[in-house]
């Protein structure tokens, strides 16, 4: 019966899917033979959930748009289309084109005197921007909020409402929130709009969830995913299985998270929804790694970080800065024009006045001037010192890259060819010494092992010079890794590993290799001497530290007797040499913990 149940749900949400695909690639079709002006309107006016239900053909119709529009001389059609293309761009998770193509709608806004379609941008701009730049997400909304508040019976204001109680969650203000979603809500009631109502819903969720309230946030979500499905809204049936996982991670039942996480992924996947991909990947990680299996965990965390990797890098953020700070000045120059245009409309009414109060509006004219032009002067200067300040920082990176790939490239051509030269020579040694010589045998197979572990060393530093800084999720990716790996070296011993850090944190390269280098000599010493049959790796974060612990359950040693060994010794130096702290506790018979201690800088970079 469960099975029959299932297949009638896939049929479902089959046909959910197609029949959102197909409005918009039957409407592509239909409107060829009506005039550019039908054309243009019948694109505008598409359905919000039809239209990011399929959003590679909407992305092909917002284009054909703004080139009708710019054909037909239309400047209010052509924002319409820039802010739907925008849109296609926030779901594809293109961070920079959405805001280009944000910012040109909020200019034709604000020249035509759009004022609610200029708010509503204003809102949809700060909302894209909250995970990058948190405090200018929080400016524009607030600007967006305040234009859209000037008029009366707005039909964008409930959406800004509705986004405005998302970033008072990620402050947690709690209370906001709530009171944003639920004013937000009461609007969309109103107005019976069945595709913002479940919006509304999976926010208040969301905040209930932040205070533990589940069987709440379980009804929003229940109630959004019911009008989801009777709308067959391709976006809002993937976004509810997020919201789902969300609910049961938190509740920390996380082989139900990753079912729904599982589904949501798929489904955002097939739609090409790659902010909910990114999403999903993230926690579909760090399920995994709670559920202790490691395998899965490595395959998302490499998903995400190449999610990430092609839409956050630092080119793109430096656009993206550019793109605002342009947008910033071209309206305080505006500013200026019209201060300057006032002033100078002042200066004709004094003409009437005696010739002192002339003389001195003269004066204070010319002044204005000579103050404008050393501004401007200075303002070029800045500008051209900052470009060859960033030129000379380009040329100097590019060369310290390039000695480090040449450097990395020889040691690979030459040291590594050399080594598994040697380790062939010793394999045909092997073959052609007597099994009765087998003192030498041994010796061999001793030199064999310690060439190919300093193959794998190599490889290690390798990895670490082509880098000019390392992650904490490229760190987290090599140790999950190196555990793969170990087990295969012992039948005997279980491994569980766990990480709490929750901070995007970045090392440079050398504290990076030294952090990996000191986990993977004691896990190592832990299979060769401890006799164990578990090893907890876990790393953690306070106020100020980052703290890697390596603990095992095996036959332990007394510390105060054992004369510390040249391998110990190497490990505290590495941790010293990035100023860090390595302590070992250790007894008989109960186990042996490494605790490794970093220190954190004021942004969360070691």
């Amino acid at each position: 019966m469960k099975k029959g149940f299932f297949f009638i749900f896939v049929l479902v949400f089959s046909y959910t899917f197609s029949q959102n695909a197909a409005y918009v690639d039957s409407l592509e079709v239909s409107i060829k033979s009506l005039p550019k002006k039908q054309q243009l309107k019948a694109i505008l006016e598409i359905p919000y959930d039809k239209f990011i239900g399929n959003i590679s053909k909407s992305e092909l119709l917002s284009k054909k748009a703004i080139d009708l529009a710019k054909e037909l001389g239309d400047i209010n059609a052509l924002a319409d289309a820039y802010i739907k293309l925008s849109l296609v761009y926030t779901y594809k998770d293109k961070r920079e084109k959405k805001i280009i193509f944000n910012l040109k709608a909020i200019r034709i806004y604000e020249e035509i005197g759009e004022i609610e379609k200029a708010g509503y941008a204003y809102g949809e701009l700060g909302f894209s921007i909250k995970h990058e730049d948190f405090k200018n997400a929080l400016y524009y909304m607030r600007k967006g909020i305040q234009l859209l508040e000037t008029l009366k019976n707005s039909n964008k204001v409930d959406a800004t409402y509705d986004n405005y109680g998302i970033l008072q969650g990620m402050l947690k203000r709690y209370d906001s929130a709530f009171y944003y979603h639920n004013k937000s809500l009461q609007i969309k009631k109103q107005n019976n709009d069945s595709v913002g109502i479940p919006y509304g819903y999976v926010h208040l969720a969301t905040v209930n969830i932040n205070l533990k309230k589940f069987n709440l946030a379980k009804k929003y979500i229940d109630s959004a995913h019911f009008i989801r499905l009777k709308r067959k809204d391709t976006y809002g049936i993937t976004d509810n299985y997020v919201y789902y996982g969300d609910l049961y991670f938190a509740k920390k039942n996380y082989p139900k998270a990753i079912s729904f996480f599982e589904k949501g992924y798929a489904l955002s996947v097939k739609n090409n929804f790659q902010s909910l991909q990114k999403y999903c990947a993230k926690y579909l990680t760090e399920a995994y790694k709670a559920n202790n299996d490691y395998k899965n965990a490595y395959k998302y965390i490499q998903i995400h970080q190449n999610l990430k990797d092609s839409t956050i890098n630092a080119e793109t953020n430096s656009r993206v800065a550019r793109l605002q700070i342009e947008f910033e000045t071209e309206k305080k120059e505006k500013e200026i024009a019209q201060q300057k245009e006032q002033l100078l409309k002042n200066e004709l009414e004094l003409k009437n006045k005696n010739l002192f109060t002339l003389i001195l509006g003269f004066g204070i004219l010319i002044l204005g001037i000579i103050l404008f032009g050393f501004y401007k002067r200075n303002q070029h200067k800045r500008k051209e010192f900052l470009n060859k300040l960033a030129l000379k920082e380009s040329q100097t990176y590019s060369k310290l890259q390039d000695q480090r790939l040449r450097i990395s490239r020889d040691l690979h051509d030459n040291i590594g060819s050399q080594l598994t030269f040697i380790i062939s020579s010793i394999d045909n040694l092997k073959f052609l010494t007597k099994k009765s010589n087998l003192q030498l045998q041994n010796k061999l197979s001793e030199i064999n092992e310690f060439a190919n572990s300093t193959i794998s060393q190599l490889r290690d530093t390798i990895w670490a010079m082509n880098k000019n800084e390392i992650t904490f999720e490229d760190l987290q990716s090599r140790i999950l890794a190196f555990i793969e790996k170990a087990k295969t070296m012992t039948n005997n011993t279980q491994f569980v590993f766990n990480s709490t850090v929750k901070n995007s944190i970045v090392f440079s390269s050398i504290k990076g290799i030294n952090i990996f280098r000191v986990i993977q000599e004691a896990i190592n010493n832990t299979i060769k001497y401890a006799n164990a049959s578990k090893v907890f790796i876990s790393i953690s974060e306070n106020e100020t530290s980052l703290i890697f612990e390596i603990k095992d359950d095996g036959k332990g040693f007394d510390i105060s007797t054992v004369e510390i060994g040249n391998g110990l010794k190497n490990m505290q130096n590495r941790i010293e040499e990035i100023g860090g702290q390595l302590t070992i506790h250790s007894n008989p018979n109960q186990g042996t913990t490494i605790t490794i201690s970093c220190i954190k800088n004021k942004t969360n970079a070691l």
